[in-house]
């Protein structure tokens, strides 16, 4: 019977160098899965970004995982580190999100094309169109509110349809001294629905308010290569020419909306 084959001492002790070399070679490049990051650019840890935020971690995740926020430059699995760009936009969304009553998907597809669509001469454009603007449009100062529960017996709509609009995201209510409300410039949206409602279209005959979406899609798809071909051929005169010219074709584009809608109206009709 053949005795059992023994192992060198010095095997193990030659892996065990072994071990310790490469432990030593990671230290000397940094921890194992980190990569260098510049902390004068980034220089924020999670902890640090929400507590200038005002938010709370699963927020600031949220935001995130929803692509409202760029992730931060990481540095390992769990571990990342934020600029004040990051800080920024948190700002940003919480103004649009608590001032403006911007549902979140609005506000996604908003950040999206300010990242991706605009030149920094273009913004500048886009700056002085809001300065002339927005006073009459409701942009400057917190928007004014109205009581849900007064708005909804007024127009005829249930708190259900309410809240299915919430989620649609087509608009934001929040609760202000113990009641819930919405901001004034989106009331009409309730007011047209109850409208509807009134003549007919309700849901018994299978109108639901999911039907606006065919509106709302179709026209802030309209919006977006609107201002991108504004902003495309306006930004080589003077900011304070184009913000003007923007500021008289509002009211005549508007005006041509509607009435080329009742021309198609009219066309089909015509037609069959």
């Amino acid at each position: 019977m053949r005795a059992p084959a023994v192992v060198p001492v010095s095997y193990g002790g030659t892996v065990m160098a072994a071990r310790g070399e490469r432990r030593r070679s990671q230290a000397a490049a940094g921890r194992p899965g980190r990569t260098a990051v510049d902390r004068s650019a980034f220089p924020y840890r999670m902890k640090d970004l929400c507590e200038r935020a005002g938010l709370s971690r699963q927020v600031v995740h949220f935001y995130i995982q929803q692509g409202l926020l760029p992730e931060g430059q990481k540095t390992g699995r769990n571990m990342a580190f934020y600029g004040e760009q990051h800080l920024k936009r948190l700002h940003l969304i919480r103004q649009l999100q608590e001032e403006r009553f911007l549902p979140l998907k609005a506000i996604r597809a908003m950040l999206g094309e300010r990242d991706d669509a605009f030149t920094p001469k273009q913004r500048e454009l886009i700056t002085e169109v809001r300065q002339r603007l927005g006073p009459s449009i409701g942009v400057v100062g917190q928007p004014d509110t109205v009581s849900a529960a007064a708005l909804l017996k007024e127009a005829g709509v249930s708190r259900a349809e309410l809240e299915r609009m919430v989620e649609l995201g087509l608009l934001v209510t929040r609760e202000k001294g113990g009641r819930t409300v919405l901001a004034r410039d989106d009331a009409f949206l309730v007011e047209q629905w109850g409208q509807l409602k009134k003549a007919g279209f309700t849901e018994a005959l299978g109108f639901r308010v999911d039907d606006l979406l065919l509106y709302t899609k179709a026209m802030y798809s309209l919006f977006v290569r609107e201002a991108q071909m504004l902003s495309d051929r306006l930004t080589g005169l003077p900011p304070g020419q184009a913000a003007e010219m923007v500021e008289r074709a509002l009211p005549l584009i508007n005006t041509l909306l509607v009435r080329y809608h009742t021309a198609q109206v009219r066309n089909f009709l015509a037609a069959n």
